[in-house]
């Protein structure tokens, strides 16, 4: 058989030793996870605290609980009566219940939890309160210890490291996988007959070893993995062909989709390259939606990985260098199906080979879409809200709008250096933002203290459409007001049109100075200003909060005059996009 990579599970076996008081109403059990999860799913549709577990030999069960023994009676009662729960329900201690596999993500319950208020009142009663399930029969062994031993000899040593891989998996085994059979294995083997109602020898018999594998597969029932040659790629792998099929091919990738209900997808990675492309697949991976931005990441001078994930996927990508060719895969499956995903993993890694020939970069659908979004028809990942900033120091602090730095996951200057919030002002709608590497940047604001005249020139440096330039954008009006339309001291009015991603940078004066920084649009008393009204935070504003913070800023009281296109070299230079991820 093939060799297995090792995957630890959590086994919540022995329930009752942790807290002898709770009970179960186990309601049914099913011979595979999906069934076993439809079930599950079902009754968590109607009924309260309802959970899955693996309870050996191939089985799972779907239980209540966990209640007072008292309490889990009066339910069993209550819900038997009304007929929304089999017949043959009954009360089970925990003591078979082994890996959870409902609800997803979810770790098991060790306290009684408090009845449904619906359950009725029991009667008047001196009759303790009994667990009916009955002990289990120990089953008759195919073998007998000697011949089980002799069975057990003929294996290879790989099919031995395969059955420790099997018994970690089931959570009996912690050592080394090494396919010796010492005591630590003995050990497992026998706690794992245990659990399974045989007799507990310490020697698995062959068709104890098959029950065991049986389950250790279960996992992957419908997956139908299958040895997969992609010729035009170049790649041979084992491919869940049960979930998903061949799409297309977009140079440098073979995409294979979902063809059913489990959002999964495969990405194959076939080109011609070098070191330095290679590293550059390396970055423009992780700007793809599909591979989420936390995760462990590793890259050496011939090969990568990328093991990215999120609430909503769990995204696996490694490729490597030989002989002029890169070739990898990319497996992306949805979150809180840790269990397959990660066994299926296991497999196409260790399947995963490369044969003769690599993807003609000529090959592209007819439907080629041209997208500046997009890389070989794949989302980029886009920020949830950019905004313009600038910077304000000599080591690279940046000044932007408090709207641009909430509910943020990370945030990034020119979608290149991760940044973090230093501060914040939110009564006057302020942050600065200080990157978590050190910069030197070409140009820095000078905050004008001189009173600025009425009807002069100014201009907004910004991003108005994201980072879809590449660089800051000039617009051009004049200072209508020194004060706000109710006459606030902080404020500017401008007659300038500025689009939303324009807020939070610098509004220059004739001479380059900062006036001070854009705001966001804003409704005044409920109305829509027309699109030409912008407001300005003034510069004194803003010095002195900076100031009360601890930063130091330079200013100027110089009214110059600097030609436009010298100005927009000066924007240009301090100028950035902050974008909020």
């Amino acid at each position: 058989m093939r060799k297995f990579a090792v995957f630890i599970v959590t086994v919540f076996f022995g329930v009752q030793a942790v807290a002898q008081d709770i009970a179960w109403v186990q309601v049914e059990a099913q011979p595979t996870l999906a069934q076993a999860q439809d079930r599950a799913r079902a009754y968590a549709q109607r009924l309260d605290n309802v959970n899955g577990y693996y309870i050996g030999s191939g089985w799972y069960g779907i239980a209540l609980g966990p209640y007072g023994a008292a309490d889990a009676e009066r339910l069993l009662s209550d819900l038997r009566r009304s007929g929304q729960i089999p017949a043959d329900s009954f009360i089970a201690d925990g003591r078979r219940f082994q890996q959870q596999f409902w609800p997803v993500g979810v770790g098991a319950e060790t306290t009684a939890q408090p009845l449904p208020s619906s359950v009725a009142e029991p009667a008047a009663t001196d009759e303790p309160v009994v667990l009916a399930e009955p002990e289990p029969e120990i089953a008759i062994p195919d073998e007998t210890p000697r011949e089980a031993r002799a069975s057990e000899a003929a294996l290879t040593r790989e099919e031995r490291m395969d059955l420790q891989v099997a018994l970690q998996w089931a959570g009996y085994y912690n050592s080394a996988i090494d396919g010796a059979f010492g005591r630590g294995t003995r050990a497992s083997m026998q706690a794992w007959q245990e659990a399974n109602n045989h007799e507990p020898t310490g020697i698995l018999t062959t068709g104890q070893r098959a029950e065991l594998f049986a389950q250790y597969n279960a996992v992957l029932d419908g997956m139908n993995l299958t040895l997969t040659r992609d010729a035009a790629a170049g790649i041979e792998l084992l491919v869940p062909a049960g979930v998903m099929g061949f799409n297309e091919y977009e140079p440098p990738f073979a995409k294979y989709g979902p063809t059913g209900d489990l959002p999964a997808q495969l990405l194959l990675i076939s080109q011609e390259g070098d070191q330095n492309r290679l590293f550059g697949l390396y970055e423009i991976l992780q700007t793809l939606e599909i591979i989420p931005t936390e995760g462990p990441r590793s890259r050496d001078s011939d090969s990568f990985t990328i093991d990215g994930q999120n609430d909503s996927l769990h995204s696996h990508a490694q490729a490597s260098l030989r002989d002029g060719q890169i070739k990898g895969f990319i497996l992306v499956w949805p979150a809180g199906d840790e269990e397959r995903r990660s066994r299926v993993l296991a497999e196409m890694i260790g399947s995963f080979a490369g044969i003769d020939g690599v993807l003609d970069p000529a090959i592209a659908p007819a439907d080629d879409d041209q997208a500046i979004d997009l890389v070989s028809g794949l989302q980029v990942r886009q920020p949830r809200l950019s905004r313009s900033g600038f910077y304000i120091t000599g080591d690279g602090a940046v000044l932007t709008t408090a709207e641009a730095v909430g509910q943020c996951e990370s945030l990034t200057i020119d979608e290149t250096h991760e940044a973090e919030v230093a501060h914040v002002d939110a009564a006057l709608g302020i942050a600065v933002l200080r990157t978590r590497d050190d910069l030197a940047p070409m140009g820095v604001a000078e905050f004008q203290t001189a009173i600025p005249r009425l009807q002069d020139q100014v201009a907004v440096g910004g991003f108005p459409y994201g980072g879809v330039l590449s660089l800051p954008t000039l617009t051009f009006g004049k200072l209508a007001d020194i004060r706000g339309l109710n006459g606030e001291e902080e404020l500017q009015r401008l007659a300038l049109t500025a689009q939303p991603g324009d807020a939070g940078g610098p509004v220059f004066d004739n001479g380059g100075a900062v006036l001070g920084m854009l705001l966001p649009k804003a409704e005044m008393n409920g109305q829509m200003l027309p699109p030409e009204v912008s407001f300005t935070l003034d510069s004194d504003t803003i010095v002195a909060a900076l100031e009360a913070a601890g930063v130091e800023v330079q200013t100027t009281d110089s009214l110059a005059y600097m030609p436009p296109e010298t100005l927009t070299l000066r924007a240009a230079d301090m100028t950035v996009l902050v974008s909020c991820w």
